[in-house]
């Protein structure tokens, strides 16, 4: 998402260990989020790409990023920019087209014998 594909530069941008990040990244290609392919500028070497489920995570992994420099650091290591400022974001409801607000949100068990806590037991 940042821009980084080589095991190398993701490495020096994480701090992880090189023997979990591997471990990390060989599951993240195994669950589909990430794609091993030939890296442009040196065809024998393979990079790390996101595949559009991997994209699609994109908007969850800015809000993390947001509320780690919120509440983790005292000063945010970087910024993410759109165009020519930086990004803020809120959600909208694709339906209605109103911003959402975490009390107006709920949840519909679908399946049978099953509500927010998992399994639901009869005594």
């Amino acid at each position: 998402m940042l821009g980084n594909h080589r095991f190398r530069q993701i490495a020096r941008n994480t701090g992880a260990p090189t023997d979990r990040l591997a471990a990390r990244l060989k599951a993240l290609v195994e669950s589909g989020v990430l794609e091993r392919r030939p890296l442009p500028d040196d065809a024998r070497y393979s990079g790390y790409y996101l595949t559009e489920a991997g994209r699609d995570l994109g908007a969850i992994t800015r809000e993390l990023i947001g509320w780690g420099d919120r509440w983790v650091v005292t000063a945010p290591p970087g910024r993410i920019r759109h165009r020519d400022h930086e990004l803020v974001t809120h959600t909208v409801c694709e339906n209605c087209g109103e911003r959402v607000h975490g009390e107006d949100v709920h949840r519909d068990d679908l399946v049978p014998g099953w509500d927010q806590s998992g399994p639901v037991t009869t005594p």
